[in-house]
């Protein structure tokens, strides 16, 4: 079966892929399917809570809650093997986002709840968050993450329990982050990040030489929130995709491909 026909062309763009190993693949494979040449180098490692009992035990009451939040397809992929075999029939799920939708369905869990505009805020918007007085609501995240969702509801006078249920962590710097530095112009004309952390992480890894390279290399992130943290950090061209989904960063990669001199 042939490949379906991407929606844009790169024209031989060659774009740094910083999201986990583990979550590079999709998009790897669309920028290729675009002509467009993809440079892996993962930001960010994702790891399982550093308590597995302690996060199984803090789970054992989703067997009686009204709702679980999944903030990411992270939260799904980390959270099912620590909770409860058996849940309530109507309990809510709510996806913070699409790829956090796709997940849950994958594993079996279809989500009830999904915003039009999909981050916490939107998800805050919905009405069913807005009546959840008394209610028992679970936040499945990452450790460190916003606490937007747990301040709001406990505010609206929910029964909230955050769970951490994963780690980020920046990796080791690679071998060869010294030779991509140097060939800097070369081998990346655009770069991709999807999070606050992999960015961060990414002006770590590359040093104060890379990171000067990386202020001035259009940048496509997955949110206002994110471009105005990488306009803070001094990147000069940011482009913002309409989610995190491949197909959006994609299109937005298109677009900065515009400012590649």
């Amino acid at each position: 079966m042939n490949a379906p026909t991407p929606p844009c062309e790169l024209a031989g763009l060659s774009v740094l892929v910083t999201r986990p190993a583990h979550q590079s693949e999709g998009l790897c494979d669309l920028i290729q399917a675009a002509r467009g040449r993809p440079v892996r180098f993962p930001a960010l490692e994702i790891r399982g809570p550093a308590d597995k009992h302690a996060a199984r035990a803090e789970l054992a009451g989703a067997s009686r809650a009204a709702m679980l939040i999944f903030v990411s397809a992270n939260a799904v992929r980390y959270a099912f093997p620590l909770l409860p075999d058996q849940l309530p029939v109507d309990i809510a799920i709510a996806a913070v986002g699409g790829a956090t939708a796709r997940a849950l369905a994958e594993a079996g869990l279809e989500p009830t709840l999904l915003p039009e505009r999909m981050d916490s805020d939107g998800l805050l918007a919905l009405p069913q968050l807005n009546a959840v007085q008394g209610q028992s609501i679970y936040i499945l995240r990452g450790e460190g993450g916003r606490e937007l969702l747990f301040d709001t509801l406990r505010e609206r006078a929910a029964d909230v329990h955050q769970v951490d249920v994963y780690r980020r962590q920046i990796p080791q710097r690679p071998a060869g982050v010294a030779n991509l530095v140097r060939n800097w112009p070369q081998l990346v004309q655009a770069v991709t990040a999807t999070s606050n952390a992999i960015l961060d992480n990414l002006f770590t890894l590359l040093g104060e030489e890379g990171a000067e390279q990386l202020r001035a290399t259009p940048l496509v992130v997955v949110s206002q929130r994110m471009a105005e943290h990488a306009v803070a950090r001094g990147c000069e061209s940011v482009h913002v995709a309409n989610s995190a989904q491949d197909i959006d960063v994609l299109l937005a990669l298109c677009e900065a491909s515009e400012d590649v001199v």
